[in-house]
């Protein structure tokens, strides 16, 4: 491991700290929490809080009932990370803990900013345009914490993980969207971009309605087949980065069944969860840890 990544042990969590911690990932980002676990010890702390940051701007469409509560939510994000929030962040578990992690790791801020300025998107229902935006929200949000991650493991290493971490964070973003349909579309939100649902003669208000099975499966499977172009992208990039940055592309394991079971589902998916049962997750991603690949 290199020597930037083992001195992230110099400010570890307090146990009381850890475990808190570890229940809120457990609690809102699952799946990355069982990566976590199977991760480098010497790094763990640290990508911890790095995972819980991104779910806290995750869920902040969640918690809110208007966009402006949510847009404050992430401009008080900004201000942290810019350094000007002060006591506030320090009163704050993660905030705190995130800014601690930065000083020490010299690890960037400038992503998590745009990280941020990224989920504004999530906040309204506005349709994604086209695929090349797509790429780009999922660049700025899922592929962001897949650079973050490897540059926390392996600081050296993570010069070489951008290609792999951006079509590995759109095929992840895909795949996430997809588990998700049921709910987005139950406040009216569409994230399969607009051009691949006007190849299929929808739009946006067509595709929320559902009627035209025949259209939506052919939009969820088009959707699909985006995810599974930038998983083979990343998995050819996987192969040929350094295997000690590995272990931060763990979470994207999950991302293939997900794609499988959409095209295969169809219209169904936008009223049927097609998440694998958490012991299957939970193999799939001790395989991925044993084999090295993804």
């Amino acid at each position: 491991m290199n020597g930037m990544a083992e001195e992230a042990t110099g400010d570890a969590l307090r146990p009381d700290e850890r475990k808190d911690l570890l229940a809120r990932l457990r609690e809102t980002d699952i799946d990355r929490y069982l990566a976590l676990l199977l991760m480098p010890d010497a790094v763990r702390d640290d990508l911890l809080v790095l995972m819980l940051f991104n779910a806290e701007i995750a869920a902040i469409r969640d918690r809110i009932r208007d966009p402006l509560p949510g847009e404050i939510r992430l401009q008080w994000w900004r201000d942290v990370l810019a350094g000007e929030r002060g006591s506030e962040a320090q009163a704050h578990p993660v905030a705190a803990h995130l800014l601690a992690m930065a000083a020490r790791r010299s690890m960037p801020v400038a992503p998590l900013i745009a990280m941020c300025e990224a989920r504004i998107f999530d906040l309204y229902d506005d349709p994604m345009p086209d695929r090349s935006s797509y790429e780009g929200y999922a660049g700025e949000t899922a592929s962001a914490i897949l650079q973050m991650s490897s540059f926390l493991i392996d600081p050296v290493a993570s010069t070489d993980t951008a290609t792999a971490s951006g079509h590995a964070g759109v095929a992840q973003a895909v795949a996430g969207h997809l588990l998700m349909l049921p709910m987005s579309r139950a406040r009216g939100q569409v994230f399969v971009p607009g051009d691949l649902l006007a190849a299929t003669g929808l739009d946006r208000e067509a595709f929320l309605a559902g009627d035209n099975k025949a259209a939506v499966t052919n939009a969820v499977r088009a959707f699909a087949g985006f995810g599974r172009d930038h998983l083979h992208k990343a998995r050819l990039a996987l192969s040929k980065m350094p295997g000690t940055a590995f272990p931060a592309f763990l979470p994207v394991s999950l991302v293939a069944p997900v794609l499988r079971r959409a095209e295969k589902i169809g219209a169904g998916c936008l009223e049927s969860p097609i998440r694998l049962p958490q012991w299957r997750r939970q193999l799939l991603l001790w395989w991925a840890a044993q084999r090295g690949r993804i």
